[in-house]
């Protein structure tokens, strides 16, 4: 072997070692991101609904969501009441799954943990889909029902195959369909967070929305709120596991942006939807 096959050699294995690392490093910042903006998202939700409701003010629901309380619906109404109590825990709890620490050092809390989320996930999705397909569209329009119903859809796939790899003991494909499971189940989060970005970037405006939801952002967003993140999730997947060092500096350098987009959409969003109610 030369001297410029061994530097070579060394030198591919040095740029494949820092790609992995700065791969690492951007996805690790991107988690520490959104689970900030979830707690936070979850304290939103703790307090507005939880003390709304408390009061007896269930108006206040409606004035904040798509399909609040309706006199006379019980069904429906019982629906939203689960939708919100458990939009609290898979979006405070949901991210301990995700932190290796708990996942290592915790393993009871994480199976228990990873029941329960599994198991909200799926009640949420049923309720979810229930609630919008029972009551009239009048906010989103049935382009709304069919973006929502499909993130539903997809949760519970996800939930199956998670369970399913679980118990085969197959972890690294477990993670995976958790991973999935994760990004999915945040979608009403992402939703909020891609319109706060789109507002900020538009000098507090929103172009190509309207007051029911049904603009052509409105439409694109009722399923690029859930699938372009998706899509982000196999591409690190791909990279992380099989990709050159270029790519995986390419996709660390992404993240990094995507991070970037993704914290100044929560600063957003919170001071337009969530810190004005609290």
């Amino acid at each position: 072997m030369t001297m410029s096959s061994v530097y070579e050699q060394y030198n591919l294995n040095d740029n494949t070692n820092i790609a992995r690392k700065m791969l690492n490093a951007s996805a690790t910042t991107w988690f520490i991101t959104a689970v900030f903006g979830q707690w936070f998202f979850a304290y939103y939700i703790m307090v507005f609904y939880g003390g709304t409701a408390l009061q007896g003010d269930w108006a206040k629901w409606s004035s904040r969501m798509i399909h609040g309380i309706i006199e006379g619906d019980m069904i429906g109404n019982i629906a939203v009441l689960i939708h919100i109590l458990l939009a609290f825990f898979v979006s405070f709890c949901g991210p301990l799954q995700f932190i290796p620490q708990i996942r290592n050092n915790y393993p009871t809390f994480h199976r228990i943990n990873g029941r329960l989320y599994i198991m909200t996930s799926l009640v949420i999705s049923i309720a979810a889909i229930y609630m919008i397909w029972s009551r009239e569209a009048i906010i989103g329009g049935v382009m709304g029902q069919i973006g929502t119903s499909l993130d539903g859809v997809l949760i519970i796939i996800c939930a199956i195959m998670t369970v399913r790899f679980a118990i085969a003991r197959k972890i690294a494909i477990h993670r995976r369909w958790a991973l999935r499971l994760f990004i999915l189940v945040s979608g009403v989060w992402f939703f909020r967070v891609i319109r706060g970005f789109w507002i900020f970037v538009n000098d507090g405006t929103s172009p190509g929305t309207n007051g029911n939801l049904t603009g052509p952002f409105d439409l694109i967003l009722n399923f690029a709120g859930y699938l372009v993140p998706l899509l982000i999730l196999e591409c690190y997947f791909r990279l992380r596991d099989n990709g050159k060092s270029t790519g995986q500096f390419v996709m660390a350098g992404s993240l990094f942006l995507l991070t970037g987009a993704m914290a100044i959409g929560i600063y957003s969003a919170a001071h337009i939807f969530w810190l004005p109610s609290l």
